[in-house]
């Protein structure tokens, strides 16, 4: 975050919003990644706000800030009834060696996701990304997946002694990220049943599971129950639901079917303005929620 920024949230947004009251509870929250809008710290949270959102997540925004830039971050959220949900556990893991895929890193991850479990409870976040890393040439994929499986552990242990849950984001090889290794929720399902260890649970972001081999509502039926969040973005192009192939009203009747209790997150490159794209698309969700 940057100075600037830092002094405005001290300064001023308090005022904006209702003042210093927790976010609203609800049995699916809805919730925005917050690298998805353009503007500064305050002005994405005030979006999401504006919007009727409940919470963010984070990528590597925290890795900057100082304890009284936390408590200033904090403040900020409280005015405007958002919390933080889920921050990244690995925030470089495409640049730096903490690869879940090999053991010769293994104790490099786990301290990078000690690291960020730490500043996760500072911000009063229960829960971190995970991302598995690209696969290694020369691996065959059964190394690798024993590796994964193992780190995965490894991993989970540390969460439970913090009492916080990692989720795993398998994430599509085919257009956004070459190379990844994880690219499959229903590869996520096996990996958390593997794992077996409740402080690891899946991520099953519908858009990449999209781009990567489709049939999204079969593959939500069977693993919603290890699921603890839903990432929303159609395709092609990775922009508001509704302006692709993705049938997002089946899909959240689908959601609700299963009975989750979790955070759905929109993370998704709006279109449009970003407040009025946010506000129709978490007012469609919840609609179809209701239905379903």
């Amino acid at each position: 975050m940057r100075r600037r920024d830092l002094l405005v949230l001290g300064a001023g947004a308090s005022t904006r919003l209702a003042a210093e009251q927790p976010p609203e509870k609800a049995p699916i929250t809805s919730s925005l990644m917050l690298w998805t809008v353009k503007g500064s710290f305050e002005e994405k949270l005030e979006i999401a706000a504006r919007a009727g959102i409940q919470s963010v997540q984070l990528v590597g925004e925290h890795t900057a800030w100082s304890d009284a830039d936390i408590e200033r971050v904090k403040k900020t959220l409280r005015s405007f009834r958002l919390a933080i949900d889920a921050l990244s556990s690995v925030p470089n893991w495409s640049r730096e060696p903490v690869s879940m895929l090999d053991p010769a890193q293994r104790d490099n991850l786990l301290k990078e996701v000690e690291k960020n479990i730490l500043a996760a409870r500072k911000l009063e976040a229960p829960r971190l990304l995970l991302m598995s890393g690209n696969a290694i040439p020369g691996r065959t994929y059964e190394e690798q997946w024993a590796s994964l499986v193992e780190s995965g552990k490894r991993a989970a242990e540390v969460a439970a002694r913090h009492n916080v849950t990692l989720i795993i984001e398998p994430l599509n090889n085919k257009v956004n990220h070459k190379g990844y290794f994880l690219a499959t929720c229903v590869e996520g399902l096996r990996l958390v049943r593997e794992v077996d260890n409740p402080h690891l649970r899946l991520l099953f972001d519908i858009y990449h599971e999209q781009v990567q081999i489709g049939n999204v509502i079969r593959t939500i039926q069977e693993a919603a129950s290890v699921t603890e969040v839903f990432h929303v973005a159609d395709n092609p192009g990775r922009n508001d639901p509704g302006t692709g192939e993705l049938n997002y009203p089946n899909i959240y009747r689908a959601i609700a079917k299963t009975g989750f209790r979790g955070h759905i997150a929109m993370e998704y490159l709006p279109l449009g303005d970003p407040e009025r794209s946010l506000t129709k698309a978490v007012d469609e969700m919840r609609a179809a929620l209701s239905a379903g």
